[in-house]
């Protein structure tokens, strides 16, 4: 079996595969001052959770966006499953071009979610990423990186809203039943779903018209559940889509 180790600035996503299946899925906060002790201890109780022998995980592939842990989940791969990762970045294959000016700065996730939307969907295409921040990844017909967008998270701006206005509370992200709020948690979540969904609507049209075509546009990562029901431009919600990108490229490089 395949683990897939997804590590954002906020949470880490690792997925088990089994073939082309994935079979199991977990999240977890990331933390860059544990050891690869401590997370080797962390993953193995995860892994006891679902009944999964170190054993039985023969292949890893490691795509992180924090410099200071990848060390430590390469040491983790060897030790404890006895298999040299695959570690997302330059040098490793991933089938597209990178038509940025410096390829070396687009993040492994970005290549991750290129190559797994392209795959499963076809180009031209927008990927929209919730996470620490709003990322939007442009595919061409051909399957090339094209460039991007970022935007600050929504997670990242309403905890900053929150610290700098005392009276503001935090909330969680739910959608709420109208635009205008009758009390200050319904106002917040408004600004936040409704605000949020108005930036990634007018940033994907504008991407679809520098594009030309069609661009279909899919939204990934652990905020998206409720874009499908809110956004006008999103046409398809995919959680896993990171994951089926690392799997991708796993096959393209093992």
């Amino acid at each position: 079996m395949l683990i897939a180790f997804d590590i954002g600035n906020t949470n880490t996503v690792a997925g088990i595969f089994k073939q082309d299946a994935l079979l199991h899925k977990f999240r977890y906060h990331t933390s860059n001052v544990e050891t690869a002790d401590e997370l080797a201890l962390k993953i193995r109780m995860l892994l006891d959770e679902r009944n999964i022998g170190k054993k039985e995980i023969t292949a890893v592939i490691i795509c992180s966006v924090v410099p200071a842990l990848t060390g430590a989940y390469a040491d983790i791969s060897t030790r404890m499953f006895g298999a040299s990762p695959v570690i997302v970045g330059p040098g490793v294959k991933n089938g597209i071009a990178l038509l940025y000016e410096n390829p070396h700065e687009v993040g492994a996730d970005r290549i991750a979610n290129t190559v797994g939307g392209f795959v499963k969907y076809g180009g031209p295409l927008i990927v929209v990423d919730l996470g620490t921040a709003i990322t939007f990844d442009a595919v061409s017909a051909k399957g090339e990186y094209l460039g991007g967008v970022i935007a600050p998270g929504i997670d990242t701006s309403m905890h900053s809203l929150s610290k700098r206005a005392a009276k503001l509370p935090q909330v969680s992200l739910d959608k709420p039943a109208r635009v205008i709020g009758k009390n200050t948690v319904a106002a917040m979540q408004s600004g936040a779903v409704f605000g949020f969904c108005g930036l990634i609507d007018t940033i994907a049209r504008k991407m679809q018209k520098e594009m030309g075509g069609t661009p279909k546009v899919v939204a990934t990562g652990g905020q998206s559940y409720w874009l499908k029901e809110v956004s006008e431009t999103i046409e398809a919600v995919d959680p896993d889509l990171t994951l089926s990108g690392l799997l991708e490229i796993w096959k393209r490089n093992r």
